[in-house]
């Protein structure tokens, strides 16, 4: 090829893959369906709260997000899944309290949460509420604590699950209160429900969205919310913290989660169209609609957050005394 043909062809040549590489480093995410994991059964709030989230990305991405529920073991199942897939991506982790909870739990896990799991984004957030039986004879948080006292070992209180959420809100508002309650186990918040109900045990402390309905109908007592706010849904109830034991908090969070090892790229993707999505009027009103309060976090925020409360949880359960499983 001439000289001067050469100088002309050249510079489109350079053009072209340089335009190339741009391509190759911003190649579009996502290019097929992803799956997204997750350890609650479904029908319950955890599952119904990602398939909501995973219907938007859906629709965002253009691509479907496939909800695969793998339940058992406290949700470990699901993150020891997503622990060991390939970090394309293309397999997602719905995550949650219990995935800070598990360490502390579980002699032997497959997996290191903190290590093998890439906080992405935080989704929002759901206060439990603590509720008694209408016959103790109690109407506030102080009250409770009182009888208590004076009954060491004779209140009990209803929760599934060892080391779940519930169960270790109790156990926390035990350690804070300084007083002596019976834990009665159940293998499902409905049998613990029925229970409280009936008056077979004294108290409960469970998902607000699944109180509601007794709490409106006055089947039950709500004493206080364990957020430090009060919750718009019920905004007579005192929060915990503000009916003498400072500082009580507890909220079931979710979010968004992958192998360690996604590219970075994806990650920010990801993040941001997480971030952009749980601004939206529709999305935050489709999860409120379920008791869900949109808050959410960027990765590094959900990271921190993660870190402190894997911390936290492990003084609770060795504080309760809960053997590891």
């Amino acid at each position: 090829m001439a000289a001067p043909a050469l100088a002309l062809v050249l510079p489109l040549i350079l053009a072209a893959g340089c335009a190339l590489a741009q391509s190759n480093a911003a190649a579009p995410y996502p290019t097929k369906p992803v799956r997204l994991i997750l350890g609650p059964a479904p029908g319950g709030s955890g599952d119904i709260i990602t398939r909501i989230v995973a219907s938007a990305l859906s629709e965002h991405w253009g691509q479907q997000v496939v909800v695969d529920n793998r339940p058992g073991a406290g949700n470990t199942i699901a993150t020891a899944i997503v622990a060991r897939s390939v970090a394309d991506g293309y397999t997602l982790l719905r995550c949650g309290v219990a995935d800070v909870i598990a360490p502390a739990l579980y002699k032997k896990l497959p997996y290191d949460f903190m290590r093998d799991i890439a906080l992405i984004a935080r989704i929002g957030v759901t206060p439990n509420i603590m509720v008694i039986h209408t016959s103790v004879p109690a109407k506030t948080i102080p009250d409770f604590i009182a009888l208590a006292k004076a009954n060491p070992g004779k209140l009990s209180y209803a929760a599934t699950g060892v080391g779940q959420s519930p169960q270790l809100s109790f156990e926390l508002f035990k350690s804070m209160a300084g007083i002596d309650v019976l834990y009665v186990p159940y293998k499902s918040t409905g049998l613990a429900t029925t229970d409280l109900l009936s008056g077979r045990v004294s108290a409960q402390i469970n998902n607000l969205p699944s109180t509601l309905d007794n709490i409106r109908s006055g089947k039950v007592r709500a004493l206080g919310v364990t957020s430090l706010k009060r919750n718009p849904k019920v905004p007579d109830v005192p929060t915990i913290a503000e009916s003498g034991l400072a500082g009580f908090e507890v909220v079931s969070w979710t979010g968004m989660c992958a192998p360690s090892g996604v590219p970075g790229g994806i990650v920010k993707k990801i993040e941001a169209d997480m971030q952009a999505l749980l601004a939206t009027p529709a999305l935050r009103h489709r999860l409120d609609e379920v008791g869900v309060d949109a808050d959410p976090l960027n990765a590094d925020q959900f990271t921190a957050l993660a870190r402190t409360e894997t911390v936290r949880w492990a003084k609770v359960i060795k504080d309760a005394g809960i053997p590891q499983q």
